[in-house]
């Protein structure tokens, strides 16, 4: 099972995302809305192993935040059977060294997929997974009005353990 580190979002950000769950969940749509996890919250990725041992996790405590976190303009990211709409983080120098350093940390660790390396990463929060075509559609026309672009700040870094089912915090504001 994955290994996930991300950065948490402030309260303001979170709220945002958060509402564009819940405009997306009232249309009877797929939304992380619906993920009733205690653990789920509107995060950013920055590197995901199939394991992490505690000296990673001990390198990992030590990446700085960035001091701001800008999310942009949907983004849909198409699969085979389904889409995933997501809202673009807009990389900053500070975003991008945080993923270098996460990366540096987190390096000979097992199973990290070429997507979360940097120059192949894609920063940006989820908002809905498995759509199909027609709920695509319906999901962009309902967030046609979401600003273009919504600032904040990191809460934290985290590291979420799936085989544990638990949330690390390595790091917060």
């Amino acid at each position: 099972m994955p290994q996930t580190i991300e950065l948490t979002l402030d309260d303001e950000l979170d709220a945002a995302v958060r509402a564009e769950w819940d405009v997306l969940a009232a249309a009877g749509l797929p939304s992380q809305a619906l993920h009733l996890g205690i653990t789920n919250a509107p995060h950013v990725t920055l590197g995901v192993a199939s394991a992490l041992d505690a000296a990673t996790t001990g390198r990992l405590a030590a990446v700085p935040l960035p001091d701001q976190i800008r999310l942009g303009g949907l983004l849909v990211f198409r699969g085979r059977r389904s889409s995933v709409v997501s809202r673009a983080v807009i990389p900053s120098a500070a975003l991008l060294a945080a993923h270098a350093a996460v990366d540096e940390a987190m390096a000979g660790a097992p199973g990290r997929p070429d997507l979360t390396l940097p120059g192949r990463w894609t920063p940006h929060v989820t908002l809905a997974r498995r759509l199909d075509d027609a709920r695509l559609a319906q999901a962009l026309d309902l967030l046609a009005e979401v600003p273009r672009e919504l600032v904040g700040a990191p809460s934290a870094l985290r590291h979420w353990d799936s085989d544990a089912k638990a949330v690390h915090v390595l790091r917060t504001r």
